[in-house]
């Protein structure tokens, strides 16, 4: 399995080299030359696996750089049953007739991203030692709230490693925010932005190809990677839970092998969903997918209309991991539903760059809209779904799996196309206590703090207060800066000590 840039594809890394690395040295995002294919027999095997096994089958195929020690050693240590609270790793729970939430939040961040980061620590050690010649790899990263995290937690500590995290300083949740600032390790530091995650991300894209600082770093024996979706290290692993949510609607009688689902994504940055149209053109039986926004709606209009364009209002909301306006994964979507057109993906990210918009070809667009739909949930409906699922269901979602379902119930509305789904839940609610306590209270609570919201909430739900966020409470604060984007690149030395 060897892969290419999608802004130059004459380029072939392994995937060692691709993870390492995390980004092509002219911009672009790796992706694999091609894919591989799973029958239907083989995804039968899969049915009566532990997630851990699964992982195993699916990661194999893409990683045949690694042996089997060394797979063996990334995916057990990832996925110990000691680090996350549900034996099934990512439980796939009915909610009501052909409603499925896949659970993706049972890691020790409490969120989707440990799917994949509590993975990628071990890739990389994995990939730095076939590649990097015994550099330190420093992860740059910008964070909406939940990658930030589950970064840290995956990297804190790990050899040869250092992690730097940068947030927008108004654009994530008080817990999120406590979760990043209190982080124990030796090789981690944190540092908020006065701008938002946008703002954040495309400082740290330029930072990744300056070469004045990468001259810097490789004098001190260092490299820069990245532990965002840009990287094929974070993506690769999310492939993994939507043929293990097939697996289990097979292996509990909700569906029959062969039988096609719907999946819904709740997303900011394209990444989960992408990961879900991977596993769909490896021949996983997927019909639609279907892409869920909050209120900045950039992916949903682009997704009706083929104009992707970013300027627009920027709504900080209560679903903060999708407040994102530039949606890097949509470039590797874009790069294979062109017939790998590395030069219209690099006319195109020109164009964003320069006007903040651009427009992809008709036949694009029709390529792209027989497998996807998009729909959207405006702020003020989001305390709405999530009342409505708790009153009727006794099922108690955050503020990014209520943009789903919300968004899913209008697609059958609107189509009528109601076979099995599958909605990502991408976070605990616990994350996001005072949202969801304002949603399901019967009255209004002024003067909580965080930690008596997520008491409170627990008093009246009944639902369990995860062990990681419990534990915050007592935790010293440990990382107080504060930059503006264009102190960035100065704050990364300083913070790095160069």
């Amino acid at each position: 399995m060897l892969y290419t840039s999608t802004r130059d594809k004459s380029i072939r890394v392994s995937a060692a080299q691709a993870i390492a690395q995390g980004i092509s040295e002219e911009g672009g995002l790796f992706v694999p030359v091609e894919l591989p294919k799973f029958s239907l027999d083989k995804i039968s095997s899969m049915v009566s696996m532990s997630y851990i096994d699964r992982a195993k089958t699916v990661l194999r195929e893409f990683l045949t750089d690694f042996n089997d020690d060394e797979l063996n050693y990334c995916v057990e240590g990832a996925y110990a049953a000691s680090k996350f609270s549900s034996p099934e790793i990512a439980p796939t729970v009915n909610i009501s007739g052909n409603k499925n939430v896949l659970e993706l939040w049972h890691g020790p961040t409490c969120a989707f991203k440990d799917m994949a980061l509590q993975l990628l620590p071990y890739l990389m050690t994995v990939s730095a030692k076939k590649t990097a010649d015994g550099k330190t790899i420093v992860i740059l990263v910008a964070t909406s709230g939940d990658t930030g995290k589950a970064a840290l937690e995956g990297f804190k500590d790990v050899d040869h490693t250092k992690i730097l995290v940068f947030y927008p300083v108004d654009g994530v949740s008080p817990m999120q925010k406590l979760q990043m600032t209190t982080q124990e390790g030796g090789n981690v530091a944190v540092c908020a932005i006065n701008g938002n995650f946008d703002d954040a991300q495309s400082a740290v894209k330029s930072i990744f190809t300056n070469n004045e600082i990468k001259e810097e770093l490789e004098k001190k024996n260092m490299m820069f990677s990245s532990a965002n979706s840009i990287n094929w290290g974070r993506l690769v692993p999310q492939i993994v839970y939507y043929f293990s949510a097939y697996c289990d609607m097979v292996d509990s009688g909700r569906i029959s092998l062969g039988d096609e689902i719907n999946v819904v994504v709740p997303t900011g940055n394209f990444g989960n969903i992408l990961a879900g149209y991977y596993a769909k053109q490896m021949g996983l039986p997927v019909k639609t997918l279907v892409c869920a926004s909050n209120s900045n709606n950039v992916l949903t209009d682009f997704l009706n209309t083929g104009t992707y364009d970013k300027n627009r209002e920027f709504y900080t909301t209560s679903s903060p991991s999708m407040d994102i306006l530039i949606s890097s994964n949509l470039e590797r979507l874009l790069y294979h539903m062109s017939g790998d057109d590395d030069k219209l993906i690099c006319d195109l990210m020109n164009k964003l760059s320069a006007d903040g918009k651009y427009t992809v070809s008709s036949d694009v667009m029709e390529k792209i809209q027989q497998m996807f739909d998009a729909g959207y949930t405006a702020e003020d409906k989001v305390d709405e779904t999530i009342k409505y699922q708790f009153d009727n269901y006794g099922y108690l979602c955050d503020t990014h799996t209520a943009v789903a379902v919300r968004v899913y119930d209008e697609y059958v509305k609107n189509t009528g196309d109601d076979i099995p789904t599958v909605i990502d839940s991408t976070a605990s609610p616990y994350k996001f206590s005072a949202s969801v306590l304002n949603a399901i209270a019967d009255e209004e609570l002024d003067g909580l703090d965080e930690f008596d919201m997520v008491k409170e909430l627990n008093r009246i739900t009944g639902v369990e207060v995860p062990a990681p966020i419990a534990s915050l409470k007592d935790k010293k604060v440990r990382f107080t800066d504060v930059c503006d984007r264009e102190d960035m690149s100065n704050m990364v030395f300083k913070l790095l000590d160069l």
